[in-house]
């Protein structure tokens, strides 16, 4: 277009866009993905733009071809979420099973019209078309979440959770830290557990562990800290002058928030995190207070310094980063939870992910599914990859070239032993890693949480406890780089001369892109003076193999396996842009071995442009029974009620459970047994561990049935090795009274092979002889 000198396309204006999960991605309720190794069938990515006018939801299924699954113009929306079919009991049935899938949507103008902007939520049916609920709320809505259990409103400083299957009001939290934006009340919704920014931290409620001090690095924390104090004027003139030329961003400034603290009667305390657990806290006003209980309070702990911005939890629930208004650093905890109370639960700082030292507000953070790396974006449309293990430790070749994940140790240190030497030498040195002697950086500060002393340890283990993951020492805390930095470009695909001289706004200097005379139409996002860019950022199996070559060479792409997946980034610019990401051993590493760090080469490999045009038709609801929203959501509601054991709606005839448990041989135990058996976990011994294929555990003894029963005495045939004279020489001579049956190594006459789940020997022959298994070492 440049080049030609065709007036550009008019494209709509995106506000904001963000990556769903709906049952259409759902990799563990939707039965299609079940097989996903072995049929290659990866889960599509679900994108949802917002425009000044309208939405719009996109799907890329894995053959790369986009797929446009609904498009409206309504007005301007704030936040949109394809609400996840619920998980459902007996007991808990679905109201809305014949209405799903519902799209929860908060527009400028409700249902109701006389309300003000943003404050409902209106549930509309993608099957019916109708509206099927609305919430009223009387201040504006910032945020929907949702996941198969509630769906969770989120208003300033306040978060109302409502029940998937009724839509009931569940509980409320009205303690949040307000936050000056982009995310006026950041939260994190897990599969179960919710985390928010609570404005004081109770100290009985306090988990052990939390964000470390400062004291962390080694020579460059301290260089970075003496450049801190600079760089604390040298921001307070920025705010000065850009409140001057009046580019600030919308929303509270810190300066108001804290003019508004000072109206209530106790000070709030910015960047401690609350998580709950959804199932267990109780109904109504969620209270975290000194006379409260803990009930439903999973963690209680101090995250930063300053006011909390941004939080994700990975996949598995068990990891948490945080970001703060600053940005420039973000932390990685792990949770270790507690049956009794948040207080006896462990936060493990395990990473501080270091960006830069120059301010930016977070608004995206992405987990690869196998938690190895995470991507946090920034407002200035930079996209920054992390290595991270999900427990701890410092990323290299052995734990990030392979294409799954490693154990923690590598069979050498376990059997090394490294790990002790490694852990006498830091309780000497007293740090976590801190390089002055003596300086912890643990949550208070003092020597002693750095120090494990020998006594400590030897309790531990006299109470049968090797090594429980709550108890001190904790982890030694690394500091990341990122790998690769992904920055998004001023405009899309226009190459111009060179006019005038560069002018920038505040943060655009990182964006190498020439000015224009004349903006395109385009070249706004939200706000192109400040330079702020929408982005949003989602790893997924690699498609570009069907932009580059149409089905040739899918067979030899897909064998060939990629250590880390493919990372989509899509921007304001409605173009979504897929980055291979190569990570390899640092090239100036003198020589390459399992600890060398890493270094990463990224690069875009395919683009698929969505922004709407004004041209476009809309797609809306009512849609039909094979639309893809619908086709899922049926697949998933089929899944939810087998593992309910109901009877799914349309289904011949009831299936009941007991059936397969009548008789070990009859056809369907197989299937029964073995999903029964993948839920099995059996700790057979305490540590030091050994491993199964380091040698054999188990013995099998035969156990006679009753009525063959036989005696054992000292004289019995069953003790005596016959030698070659074929005389019985007694093998022990012993009383009769003090006989150990377990310590003799007794062998049968005869051993019965070992009957296992779903074998096709008949019952009959089963009955014979029941097989002990004994966990002695």
């Amino acid at each position: 277009q440049a080049y030609s000198g065709t007036p550009p396309e008019e494209k709509e204006k995106i506000v904001w866009v963000r990556f769903e999960n709906a049952d259409l991605n759902d990799t563990s309720r939707n039965m299609e993905f079940h097989e996903i190794h072995s049929t290659g069938n990866e889960p599509p990515l679900l994108l949802m733009i917002g425009y000044s006018d309208g939405m719009q939801v996109w799907s890329i299924p894995i053959s790369g071809e986009a797929q446009e699954l609904f498009s409206v113009r309504h007005g301007p929306v704030r936040a949109a979420r394809i609400l996840p079919a619920p998980q459902i009991s007996a007991q808990k049935c679905d109201n809305f099973a014949e209405k799903r899938p519902l799209l929860g949507v908060c527009k400028s103008i409700g249902s109701s019209g006389t309300s003000p902007p943003y404050c409902c939520v209106d549930l509309y049916s993608l099957r019916t078309g109708e509206m099927v609920k609305s919430i009223q709320f009387k201040t504006p809505i910032y945020d929907l979440h949702c996941n198969k259990r509630i769906l969770v409103v989120v208003l300033q400083e306040k978060i109302a959770a409502f029940d998937s299957c009724t839509f009931t009001k569940k509980f409320f939290v009205t303690s949040c830290y307000p936050c000056p934006g982009p995310n006026m009340n950041p939260i994190a919704l897990g599969s179960r557990w919710l985390a928010y920014a609570e404005n004081k931290l109770i100290r009985c409620h306090q988990s052990r562990g939390g964000a470390c001090g400062d004291n962390i690095q080694s020579y460059t924390a301290t260089v970075i800290s003496a450049a801190k104090t600079i760089k604390t004027g040298l921001t307070m003139v920025g705010k000065v002058v850009t409140q001057l030329t009046g580019t600030l961003p919308s929303g509270a400034t810190e300066e108001e928030i804290l003019a508004h603290s000072n109206l209530r009667r106790s000070p709030l305390v910015p960047g401690i995190v609350t998580i709950i657990d959804t199932e267990t806290v109780a109904e109504g006003q969620v209270l975290v207070s000194e006379d409260s209980d803990s009930d439903g309070i999973v963690a209680h702990f101090p995250a930063h310094e300053k006011p909390i911005c941004c939080m994700a939890f990975n996949p598995s629930g068990m990891l948490l980063v945080t970001t703060d208004t600053l940005g420039h650093d973000f932390h990685v905890f792990q949770i270790l939870t507690h049956p009794w109370s948040s207080s006896q639960s462990a936060v493990h700082h395990l990473y501080t992910l270091h960006r830069g030292e120059t301010e930016a507000k977070v608004q995206d953070i992405s987990f690869s599914h196998d938690c190895r790396w995470v991507v946090v974006s920034t407002l200035r449309g930079t996209s920054h990859v992390f290595p991270i293990n999900p427990y701890g430790g410092q990323p290299c070749v052995r734990t990030h070239m392979s294409p799954r994940v490693v154990n923690r140790m590598s069979r050498f240190q376990k059997s090394a032993g490294l790990e002790e030497i490694e852990q006498e030498l830091t309780s000497k040195q007293g740090g976590r890693c801190s390089p002055v002697p003596g300086l912890s950086s643990s949550p208070s500060g003092s020597p002693l949480h750095g120090k494990l002393n020998s006594q400590d340890t030897y309790n531990n283990f006299t109470n049968n406890n090797p090594g429980n993951p709550r108890l001190l020492p904790l982890p030694s805390l690394t500091v990341v780089l990122p790998l690769a930095q992904i920055k998004q470009p001023m405009t899309l695909g226009t190459i111009t001369k060179r006019t005038g001289p560069y002018l920038f706004g505040a943060g655009c200097f990182s964006i190498k892109a020439p000015c224009k005379s004349k903006p395109a139409p385009q070249i706004s996002p939200s706000k192109s003076v400040g330079g702020e860019f929408c982005v949003a950022a989602v790893f997924g199996a690699s498609r570009s193999w069907f932009a580059n070559n149409s089905g040739l060479k899918r067979e030899k792409e897909q064998s060939k396996q990629f250590v880390v997946e493919s990372l989509y980034i899509i921007s304001c610019y409605g173009s979504l842009v897929e980055h291979v990401l190569e990570p390899r051993p640092l090239s100036t590493a003198p020589k390459i071995s399992d600890d060398t760090p890493l270094e990463m080469v990224t690069c875009p490999r395919a683009s698929w442009p969505l922004v709407r045009t004004p041209q476009w038709n809309e797609l809306q609801p009512p849609f039909n029974a094979n639309h893809p929203l619908l086709l899922a959501a049926d697949a998933v509601q089929y899944y939810q009620y087998l593992l309910a054991g109901l009877v799914p709606p349309g289904s011949p005839g009831p299936i009941t459970r007991h059936e397969s448990y009548d008789s070990l041989a009859s056809d369907h135990s197989g299937q029964e047994d073995e999903e029964w058996l993948s839920q099995v976990e059996i700790v057979t011994h305490t540590g030091p561990h050994r491993r199964l294929w380091m040698g054999p555990q188990f013995q099998f003894k035969t156990i006679h049935p009753s009525g063959q029963t036989t005696v054992i005495s000292s004289s019995s045939s069953v003790l005596q090795s016959h030698g070659p004279s074929d005389t019985p020489q007694p093998l022990l001579d012993f009383d009769t009274d003090d006989l150990d049956l377990n310590s003799l190594r007794i062998q049968p006459v005869r051993s019965e092979p070992v009957s296992m789940p779903g074998s096709p020997r008949p019952a009959a022959d089963r009955r014979g002889v029941s097989t002990v298994i004994d966990a002695t070492s």
